[in-house]
């Protein structure tokens, strides 16, 4: 399919899709949810956009959507002044090509973004879970044993498989204790050499996002699963956060982003009440839906088409307007 052609079709549909896909629905607002923009297609990372295509995603959105900053769209949705087809972009963690890489592309489009930091991580930090990927693509040799510490076994003979071994290792540590799982994280990394230390913002870059109208919301410092930690803990990592984010841009930070997003999975009714006694404006969780005006304004759904062509993309990005938010009725 041609790109004048794709393009002329996506426009036609823009202006069609209210009847087509029954969304005379008012007052809806979706919020993308990305986490890095690359430089090129990466086997280890198949999810993340590149940045041609993130260049095409945030093209479609201004052509053909509403693009709003965060706490902007969480106003006009109280007040009932949401535009159609409304949408937000938000980044989580805190990675350097948020800078790099996505804000010449948000800049050239004119898109509002908000960037959620988990700080601990700025200035040569590494997440834990790009510890294991990263790990696992540069261990040496073709199998990795860790069955002394109840992880597994691992054929490492192609690319897909040392993605598959990352896969599968997150997803046993990811709701361990953090102290279990970074204990087992080094122990992964002790295996290999030459990590990478630029993976994640520093201090200047972030200051760079804010001063280009890049709004920074707070994500923990150390990224835990709220979950597994006492509700002490959770409250010290929600403000600590936020207080170093403060100190660094000097504005207040009125968003946040619960760490790995699943509602009574990942986080419960008392972390959401920590963040609104913490005086957050909103927060955004990773439940799949559309915010409305009956949404809890501290626990807002996000999602985003990862469909690689174009027309795709937005058929699915407009037709997710009908979606509810299956946590609209417990808000308060």
């Amino acid at each position: 399919m041609s790109f004048d052609f794709s393009r002329n079709l996506i426009a036609a549909m823009a202006k069609m899709a209210p009847l087509l896909l029954n969304m005379q629905v008012a007052q809806r607002l979706s919020i993308l949810a990305y986490h890095r923009v690359l430089a090129a297609p990466d086997s280890m990372r198949p999810g993340e956009p590149t940045v041609a295509e993130f260049d095409w995603q945030m093209r479609l959105l201004r052509e053909h959507f509403s693009p709003l900053p965060l706490v902007e769209a969480v106003e006009r949705m109280q007040s009932g002044t949401l535009p159609d087809r409304a949408v937000c972009v938000t980044f989580d963690d805190g990675y350097a090509d948020n800078e790099q890489l996505a804000l010449p592309v948000l800049l050239k489009y004119h898109i509002p973004a908000t960037v959620f930091v988990s700080t601990g991580f700025l200035n040569g930090g590494r997440m834990w879970n790009d510890s294991v990927i990263e790990s696992l693509r540069v261990h040496q040799g073709n199998e990795l044993d860790l069955r002394d510490y109840n992880l597994g076994q691992y054929n490492l003979d192609s690319f897909a498989r040392r993605r598959e071994a990352a896969e599968s290792i997150l997803q046993k540590i990811k709701h361990l204790d953090p102290a279990v799982r970074i204990d087992l994280v080094n122990e992964i990394e002790r295996r290999v050499r030459d990590l990478p230390n630029d993976l994640m913002l520093t201090d200047a870059q972030l200051q760079t996002l804010s001063h280009n109208d890049i709004a920074i919301g707070a994500h923990t410092v150390n990224h835990p699963i709220l979950a597994s930690v006492s509700d002490a803990i959770a409250r010290s990592e929600i403000l600590a956060g936020k207080v170093y984010l403060e100190d660094l841009l000097k504005k207040e930070v009125e968003v946040f982003a619960y760490p790995n997003g699943k509602p009574g999975q990942d986080y419960s009714p008392e972390h959401r009440d920590i963040v609104k006694a913490l005086g957050f404006r909103a927060a955004v969780s990773t439940h799949w839906g559309v915010s409305s005006t009956s949404s809890d304004m501290l626990q807002l759904p996000r999602f985003t088409p990862w469909d690689r062509g174009q027309f795709k993309f937005a058929l699915r990005l407009m037709a997710n307007y009908r979606l509810g938010d299956d946590l609209a009725s417990n808000a308060n």
